[in-house]
């Protein structure tokens, strides 16, 4: 089973679901030519067996030509909850994290077109990147925190976490007012704009302040 590392602790907690925002970002969405949703996010999952750590390799499919990197950060979620209040969404939050949603926008756009799922543009193997998560007892997030992404050295994603169009709360109460939600799923929350296409060789560095750093190499 994948687990997560937890900063400045020997502690490893098992992964359980693996929940992602998309358009989340109101540019983000512009830049692929999407609709902004208005009353809830957009929804799809990943699996626990895509995840990798930082400093892992992502390995590009050779069934498509158009590998893109979102940042994003990344919920750790401690207790069971369904249909939260702002006060249960608040208090299931135990950690946070920056995270790599690796997508094969090829495949993606091809689903799309086809109205079918994006499921295989978005769970093949290592296509999810954690860094070791914070926990909420010794960091808050004030909304303020920059996230960033580099692609060998230029930097291509910057915003502020902030800038969601569902903050953290909003997005688990609209979760689990559909899904459980149990000790050990993560939340990717959304990338901002900025994304664009990564080949083999390329090499990734990012974070969020505060929270930590990420980086991985495109192989």
């Amino acid at each position: 089973m994948k687990t997560i590392k937890v900063k400045n602790s020997s502690e490893e907690i098992q992964i359980g679901k693996v929940v992602c925002v998309g358009r989340n970002y109101a540019d983000h969405a512009k830049e692929l030519g999407n609709e902004i949703p208005d009353k809830f996010p957009i929804v799809f999952m990943k699996t626990a067996t895509s995840m990798i750590n930082s400093g892992e390799n992502v390995v590009h499919p050779d069934y498509s030509e158009n590998l893109h990197h979102e940042v994003e950060l990344v919920l750790l979620i401690g207790s069971t909850i369904k249909n939260a209040t702002d006060e249960d969404a608040e208090n299931a939050i135990v950690g946070y994290a920056v995270g790599l949603d690796m997508t094969l926008r090829d495949l993606q756009f091809k689903s799309k077109e086809k109205g079918e799922p994006w499921t295989f543009a978005k769970i093949f193997d290592t296509s999810g990147v954690l860094s070791p998560f914070v926990f909420k007892k010794d960091y808050i997030l004030t909304g303020s925190e920059r996230i960033h992404l580099s692609v060998n050295g230029e930097i291509k994603q910057d915003a502020t976490v902030g800038l969601m169009l569902f903050n953290t709360v909003e997005i688990i109460k609209n979760i689990s007012s559909r899904m459980t939600l149990e000790p050990g799923d993560l939340i990717f929350t959304g990338t901002p704009a900025g994304v664009s296409r990564v080949v083999k060789g390329d090499k990734l560095s990012g974070g969020i302040e505060n929270i930590g750093n990420i980086q991985t190499t495109i192989a």
